[in-house]
């Protein structure tokens, strides 16, 4: 018996239409069969003649590749856009994708590193399809799915993305897959990689598309084969760096001495003009104590001071990216400002050089978090975010030759994290021995042996290597 056109139903129906159409007896019978496929093949035709017809920011750099973008994605299983800040890929792939006929048949996957992201990039690319959120456009978050059945684009985690292969391992709820911000080399981006790699063969009508905002994309290219590298310019002005660096060098001093050359470097950019500051700090603690400062500083007093971290309600967000009123404002962020989120009006950066990294140590067997000096490529990504709609300016409480001395990336979260939790996920989706999983980068053997021994221990896994 000839088979029917697969590709025209929905991408969760086609692996059992497959096998049912091979063997109808073991499914109920031929036309119980043809009725399963003619109600995927209707649902497919119904959800592609309700395609939304996406319009282009033609300002966007992105919008001068597009033409690129859309034959690439066409002609390859996975394409890897290589951008840098401002280019507009995060919002317009989407948008191509649809154009291109994507999420007819599965959603279109969009993943951010976090919440915060996942949110806003939801609710502009909504915005920019003419769409109320949840409807066309939806998002996923811990505790949040605000996706409706008759959605195409869903922004999500990595982290949920990598949730759903419990109950989902081939994927089949999307034709296509956006992983955002690869750069970062989070444990869930760099497993997600791993996975995708294995899981492609198996899908073939699966698009998969990495972004990285760095030139690290030749490494991801590599990983999948040699796929195709597409370069996007960043729409980025002029950006004024100075070099303001502490002095004190003991530690109790030198946080003191950073919230008042926090105070100090905003009243000097005060002075340069209007327009709205960024100030990158390590964590919350510190954002609140820079927050106290700042409302205490007389010049500061009229200026609105607003934190930006990840655990942010819906309603202090809209704040940020729905700024009303005549004041300055003060955004205070952690590093989830660093990607993919734009705070309109900001013309000013501070940054502290500073950030909050988790590191595994293999001697006392604990996972810590250090405040830690950030890389030249994090550093590069916070003073950008002042040059997306004029010329800014942005200033590093370190000196020049600090920046010098730093490492050029971040190191990947994989090399230095405690790996129980990828492990025992491994273990639950049967993935097999750690050691041969195709990772971006492969973890320390001394991690993996600790990892398992934790397991062991709280009786989760009954063999390690």
């Amino acid at each position: 018996m000839q088979q029917p056109d697969f590709t025209q139903t929905l991408s969760r129906d086609r692996h059992f239409l497959q096998n049912a159409f091979k063997n109808p007896k073991r499914f109920g019978g031929i036309e119980a069969v043809q009725k399963k496929y003619r109600k995927s093949h209707e649902a497919f035709l119904k959800r592609q003649a309700a395609l939304p017809k996406p319009q282009y920011d033609g300002t966007l750099p992105v919008h001068e590749r597009l033409d690129d973008i859309k034959t690439a994605i066409q002609n390859n299983q996975v394409t890897i856009i290589c951008g840098e800040t401002g280019s507009g890929k995060t919002t317009q792939l989407p948008k191509i994708c649809l154009e291109l006929g994507r999420g007819a048949a599965g959603l279109i996957g969009h993943t951010q590193p976090r919440r915060l992201a996942a949110r806003s990039v939801a609710e502009r690319i909504a915005e920019e399809l003419g769409s109320n959120i949840g409807q066309t456009v939806g998002y996923k978050v811990r505790f949040n799915d605000n996706t409706s059945r008759d959605a195409y684009v869903k922004l999500m985690t990595d982290g949920i993305l990598l949730a759903e292969t419990q109950t989902d391992r081939f994927l089949t709820a999307y034709d296509t897959i956006i992983i955002d911000e690869a750069h970062e080399r989070s444990l869930n981006i760099d497993f997600l990689l791993g996975y995708l790699k294995q899981l492609l063969p198996r899908r073939p009508d699966l698009k998969v598309i990495i972004t990285s905002a760095t030139i690290d994309a030749e490494r991801f290219s590599k990983h999948f084969n040699n796929a195709p590298v597409l370069e996007v310019s960043g729409r980025t002005f002029p950006v004024d760096i100075l070099y303001r660096p502490l002095h004190s060098q003991d530690e109790d001093e030198a946080e003191i001495e950073l919230t008042d050359a926090i105070v100090d470097a905003a009243d000097e950019l005060a002075r340069l003009g209007d327009g709205d500051i960024l100030v990158f700090l390590p964590g919350e603690r510190e954002i609140r104590e820079a927050a106290e400062a700042l409302r205490k500083s007389p010049l500061r007093r009229d200026d609105e001071i607003l934190p930006l971290f990840a655990r942010l309600s819906n309603a202090e967000q809209h704040k940020i990216f729905h700024p009303s009123g005549s004041k300055r404002r003060i955004v205070l962020a952690t590093n989830v400002a660093e990607t993919s989120l734009t705070v309109p009006g900001i013309k000013y950066v501070i940054d502290t050089g500073l950030a909050r990294v988790k590191r595994y140590s293999a001697r006392a067997k604990v996972e810590q978090l250090h405040v830690e000096k950030i890389s030249q490529a994090a550093a590069r990504q916070r003073s950008g975010r002042c040059g997306r709609v004029s010329a800014g300016v942005a200033v590093r409480l370190y000196s020049e030759d600090d920046f010098n001395t730093r490492p050029a990336f971040t190191d990947p979260e994989i090399i230095r994290s405690n790996l129980a939790a990828v492990i025992l996920r491994m273990a639950a989706l049967k993935l097999g021995d750690v050691t041969a999983f195709p990772f971006l980068e492969a973890p320390d053997q001394r991690y993996i042996n600790d990892g398992f021994q934790v397991l062991l221990e709280l009786g989760a896994v009954e063999e390690a290597v």
